[in-house]
């Protein structure tokens, strides 16, 4: 049944918050986090994997904004519990939430999940469990939310579709957005949940079991005002922590295994002027230092010299860096590379795939191995000690029946090593043949050759230098059973789920034991298939969906590459045309522009600060805060960083460290155990800058989220020659409260008491409180941080 009563998890799971790893993950309270207090649409984005995971990905952040743009919505946020906080709800009857404003997700209007790895299924099932909504879409009633799944992974749908109510195909802008529109007019006449399933279902992007489906594109992307979607900022360390500005949707290149590439066809791009846009969005807003442009070939942004050297030369005194996250070797340009490495040096990545000329000719791709050793020693040359190559094994690259990949693989990395010496990691996986591509006919190699082929080539390159690391055969194989099964698998996702099956993209969660006894038992057929290359005439679970790249395109290609022939990248006259261009979709290049054009006088803006010569003495400011409600959850190392944003959205022209990663000279004066609540921490900033106390206290707060808030400041300067003390080297000791209880002590004395209260902490129903962090005097006593700092510099910031 569905209620208006919100969950508090501050109040109502203090206890349970306490006893879990990393409790961040389920009190929400970011920075940007949109809360609304009425809506005719109540709905939630789902992600099926942890926290980390899910707010590293800019779709759930583009699904976020956007949705919530719309009058008379309300979009929150939920992921997957780990198992501990599973169990930990199950055993005090309390349903899962949404992260903003502690919706139950069986009291939501609808429940959308983005899939991004076919994995994360089971995360799927997990939330819908945790959250009381029926797995099977066939038990749920009126009163359930309609559930519906979109993302990449889910391309083929047949295997989900007895879990959900329908699957949207392709991206979300803007059909999808019209879609919750047209509800919420439906919904302001308090129409029925069937009539509102109904109008989903006419869609011609949503799939439904027998319907032929249609990907939705995005036909706006590359004309589009810049529209960053920044928030809400993380407040725990996630995978993925910097800001991503999409550059560029689909790619150029056909590869032939790639699934992306297809399915984000045509390539559209962003003016270099909407991207500049979207950066400067990403500072001031979310106060990122790091910011990644995004897309499936950073290096095919027909635009991207002129676009990094802008970027960097209008940013890099701020200590502010850019990545190119997807670079093939083609487009590889060292001095764009070495630009954007000024503030913190890039990696080198290479995606092989396969070490082999004419195998790469049957993939689509070309990188010869004296192309790589080029690139290599003039970066070397350049300051570059380490590169990381990507390999595939089990391609469906026709090889000679008497040479083996692997051995291919390793004298391909034996003659990098040989011909220049560097540091080199790998990374190899085993190949998935995937829906809507050319080699979706192709079958995948056992799990037993796999594994001996990746062992094979681990033992060979151990004692050669080379760092390997390999994906496991095993999740290879669930992979591709998933991403190309029909509703037969669906079956075994729902028993494996209901046997403990969880988290299964995790090492550390995955219960391989139970899927091989599943699979073993009754899926025996269903790996056969798996391994078995399909007829190009054969039926397919995924055909009733059109991708927009035709069939007999794929075909073509699928010939192309057992006869070793390119196909040229897709381009406006592209004369090998695959179907999706057609009524004013198209390939979109950014506009040309002249790199002297582009570094002009609006280079000197100031966006955060500027270089000021060296002085001869150090601007400090100390201030206290306090952390309550959701903060009380938050990591010390989380605080950091969360201040760390903080400065950089707040304009404050903070002082950093020298070296690779630069960092804001932040000093805490003692770090907190989660749980307490803190009354009146102490940490210091060094400035650039003179800045008024009261001006800082304003820029700060607003640039915190709710639950931290600096109280009070003093701004001091120590000249050159005067020692810089550290806040920790002058702490004296704490006061805590409990239930109205005060204690006060000295780090230097009664050590049982600390062993005592870090006991407590830990099985306590919390309500503690650290009052006040002490400094000590030149006699060794207490007393406030404000008091020892102007004993210490008080007559020589006079000077």
């Amino acid at each position: 049944m569905k209620s208006n009563d919100r969950i508090n998890p501050c109040v109502q799971l203090k206890n349970v918050l306490l006893q879990v790893e990393k409790p961040a993950r389920y009190v929400g309270g970011e920075f940007g986090q949109i809360q609304k207090s009425s809506s005719v649409l109540n709905m939630a984005i789902a992600f099926p994997d942890l926290y980390e995971i899910g707010m590293s990905n800019q779709a759930l952040k583009i699904l976020y904004k956007h949705l919530n743009d719309i009058n008379g919505v309300s979009c929150e946020r939920v992921f997957a519990p780990a198992p501990d906080f599973e169990a930990e709800l199950e055993n005090v009857r309390v349903p899962l939430f949404t992260l903003e404003t502690g919706i139950p997700l069986n009291s939501l209007d609808i429940l959308g999940f983005t899939l991004g790895y076919e994995l994360g299924i089971t995360g799927m099932l997990s939330i819908m469990k945790a959250g009381y909504i029926p797995l099977l879409s066939s038990n749920r009633n009126e009163e359930h939310p309609i559930v519906l799944l979109g993302g990449p992974a889910a391309s083929n749908p047949v295997p989900f579709s007895s879990f959900v109510d329908g699957v949207w195909i392709g991206e979300a802008e803007d059909d999808f957005f019209s879609l919750i529109e047209d509800i919420v007019e439906m919904k302001r006449t308090a129409i029925s949940k069937q009539d509102i399933l109904e109008r989903i279902r006419k869609s011609p992007s949503l799939w439904i079991p027998g319907k032929k489906t249609i990907r939705s594109m995005d036909r706006r992307f590359s004309e589009k005002a810049a529209d960053a979607c920044v928030y809400p900022i993380p407040n725990m360390k996630i995978i993925q922590d910097h800001g991503a500005v999409e550059i560029m949707r689909g790619c150029p290149n056909g590869c032939r295994f790639c699934h992306a590439g297809i399915w984000y066809r045509p390539m559209r791009q962003k003016t270099i002027e909407t991207i500049e846009k979207e950066v400067e969005l990403f500072v001031k807003r979310g106060g990122y230092r790091e910011i990644s442009l995004s897309s499936l070939s950073s290096g095919d942004y027909s635009e991207i010299s002129p676009l990094v050297i802008r970027l960097n030369e209008k940013y890099k005194k701020q200590n502010i860096s850019f990545q190119l996250p997807s670079l093939k070797v083609s487009t590889f340009s060292l001095p764009v590379l070495e630009t954007i490495s000024e503030v913190r040096k890039s990696g080198l990545t290479f995606a092989i795939e396969t070490p082999v000329d004419a195998w790469q000719l049957s993939i689509n791709k070309e990188v010869s191995i004296d192309n790589v050793v080029s690139i290599l020693r003039e970066a070397k040359l350049r300051g570059w000690k380490q590169a990381k190559f990507y390999f595939m094994i089990g391609l469906p690259v026709h090889p000679e029946c008497d040479t083996s990949e692997e051995l291919q693989i390793i004298e391909f990395l034996k003659k990098i090593k040989k011909a220049v010496n560097i540091s080199i990691n790998i990374n190899i996986g085993t190949f998935v043949p995937k829906p809507h591509t050319p080699f979706q006919w192709s079958s995948q190699i056992r799990e037993v050759e796999s594994s001996q082929k990746l062992k094979f080539i681990r033992e060979a390159l151990k004692d050669s230098g080379f760092k390997v690391s390999t994906h496991d055969s095993f999740v290879s194989t669930l992979e591709g059973l998933i991403s190309r099964g029909d509703e037969r698998i669906g079956v075994l996702i729902l028993k494996a789920f209901e046997q403990g099956c969880r988290l299964d993209a995790w090492e550390d969660h995955i219960r391989k034991d139970i899927w091989r006894t599943l699979i073993e038992s009754e899926g025996a057929d269903l790996i056969e298939e798996l391994h078995v290359e399909r007829s190009l005439d054969s039926s397919l679970p995924w055909d009733d969906i059109n991708a927009g790249v035709g069939k007999k395109y794929l075909k073509n290609e699928y010939v192309k590459s057992i006869a070793r022939k390119l196909t040229s990248p897709c381009s406006r006259d592209c004369g090998n045309s695959c179907g999706v261009c057609h009524d004013g979709i198209t390939v979109n290049n950014a506009d040309a522009y002249d790199v002297h054009e582009l570094i002009d006088e609006k280079l000197s803006t100031k966006v955060l600060s500027v270089d000021i010569p060296r002085e001869a003495f150090t601007r400090r400011i100390m201030f206290s805060f306090s952390k309550k409600n959701r903060a009380i959850f938050w990591p010390h190392l989380s605080l950091v960083e969360i201040f760390s944003k903080a400065f950089v959205r707040a304009s404050l022209p903070v002082k950093y460290s020298e070296g690779f990663n630069p960092l804001p000279k932040l000093d805490f004066a003692s770090p907190l155990s989660l749980g307490i609540q803190a009354d009146n921490e102490i940490a210091t900033i060094d400035v650039a800058e003179d800045i008024q106390v009261d001006a800082f206290l304003s820029v700060i707060n607003a640039a915190l989220p709710t639950d931290l808030c600096v109280l009070q400041a003093m701004s001091f300067i120590i000249p050159e020659g005067v020692k810089k003390v550290s806040a920790a080297a002058i702490l004296w000791g704490y006061s805590y409260s409990y239930n109205g209880i005060a204690y006060t002590h000295s780090t230097h004395e009664d050590k049982a008491f600390r062993d005592r209260l870090k006991s407590e902490v830990q099985r306590l129903p919390s309500g503690l409180i650290r009052s006040n962090v002490f400094a000590k005097n030149s006699i060794n006593e207490p007393i406030s941080y404000f008091e020892a700092f102007e004993e210490l510099y008080k007559e020589v910031s006079q000077i």
